[in-house]
């Protein structure tokens, strides 16, 4: 079931997805060579207990961490520990808060240091399939038409889409119906109405679409070890289009502009 959110609940989930940009741009800024996974992960925590909010992502299903830190090879559900980050590098960086209730969830990958073209261009390209999936999330249009934005974007540019992990709707739980593939699937799914709220997340590898997971259940990684992105914004449909809820209220940075550094 599909729930339509009231103005009152927009408003909380819009406080809940603010928590979680603030944390995103404030870990972007530290992303450096020598930092650890470990050391974001603890700002993270402790920025959204500041701002009132619980980690949603620790405790859920076992997972051990308030975030997902997720390193160049690694796609998704990077477990934070002792890893140093090096230069040339992805860090994905995936953040869920709980507040009163309501849950937030965005993600977005950036340059440690500097990286190779190849590197850059996935980055570009994942980035612009978000904007690409988002920028049709209108009232009237169905699910497969972001699948299909998000899947045009991608198309020629030599890289492949994770079919392992999609998007999925978000409200009084993390994961909330319907699933939003990064893929056309050929069913057009959900027709979009206003007041529906889903968290957009394209996942692109450089390489193969094809995912192994390591023993600890978690992290994902992609089977030819080459490099994967990670950009992901939390949404609602409004009458007029789409309204970003993950946005800072104090930065005007983009997730393309906190990604280059």
């Amino acid at each position: 079931m599909i729930i339509l959110r009231t103005s009152r609940e927009i408003d909380l989930l819009r406080k809940a997805n603010g928590i979680v940009a603030e944390v995103l741009t404030t870990l972007a800024d530290h992303v450096e060579p020598g930092i650890t996974t470990q050391e974001l992960d603890e700002m993270a925590e402790e920025l959204i207990r500041a701002g009132g909010g619980v980690p949603s992502f620790v405790g859920y299903q076992g997972f051990p961490a308030s975030t997902c830190i997720s390193i160049d090879e690694v796609i998704v559900h990077g477990i934070p520990g002792s890893r140093r980050l090096k230069g040339g590098e992805i860090c994905s960086i995936d953040v869920g808060v709980k507040y009163k209730g309501y849950y937030g969830d965005a993600a977005l990958s950036v340059a440690c240091g500097e990286l190779d073209d190849e590197r850059v261009r996935l980055m570009d390209v994942t980035n612009r399939a978000l904007a690409n999936g988002i920028d049709v999330a209108r009232a009237g249009n169905y699910v497969e038409d972001i699948s299909r934005a998000v899947e045009e974007t991608v198309a020629g540019e030599g890289f492949s889409i994770v079919r392992s992990f999609v998007g999925h709707g978000i409200g009084t739980e993390m994961h909330e119906d319907p699933q939003i593939p990064n893929f056309v699937t050929g069913t057009r799914g959900p027709q979009l109405k206003s007041g529906m709220v889903f968290a957009i997340e394209p996942m692109i590898n450089a390489g193969t679409h094809e995912v192994r997971v390591l023993d600890d259940g978690w992290t994902a990684l992609t089977a030819d070890g080459k490099p994967s992105a990670h950009f992901e914004h939390s949404i609602v449909i409004r009458d007029g289009g789409p309204e970003i809820l993950s946005m800072s209220a104090n930065s005007s940075r983009s997730w393309g502009e906190l990604a280059k550094r």
